[in-house]
């Protein structure tokens, strides 16, 4: 069973960039359609990772280098997803401190 790449992130600019400045009505449906796909993204991963695990485990897995790397991965893709959430967290608290 072969290891799928991680998804590239799709362009450097957000949804909505125009020039040198943001286009006027961005809803941020950009940043949520990135962050879906970086958890549908991780879920691949573990699934992958999981079955390659089960595989060694019973006996059928012929590279044990695929199974180091699929976990390898769902382990970075994982602690990359987790701070990106606990950053959009600390965000959140920050702005809900913000006096009126």
């Amino acid at each position: 069973m072969p290891i799928l790449p991680i998804a590239p992130v799709q362009g450097t600019q957000p949804a909505g960039y125009v020039g040198g400045t943001a286009a006027a009505g961005t809803d941020g449906s950009g940043f949520a359609a990135s962050l879906t796909g970086a958890v549908d993204n991780l879920q691949q991963l573990q699934s992958t990772s999981k079955e390659l695990a089960v595989s060694a485990v019973t006996g059928d897995l012929t590279d044990i280098h695929n199974a180091t790397l699929a976990a390898s991965r769902a382990q970075i893709t994982l602690e990359l997803v987790a701070a990106v959430r606990n950053k959009g967290v600390d965000a959140f608290t920050e702005i809900m401190r913000m006096q009126a």
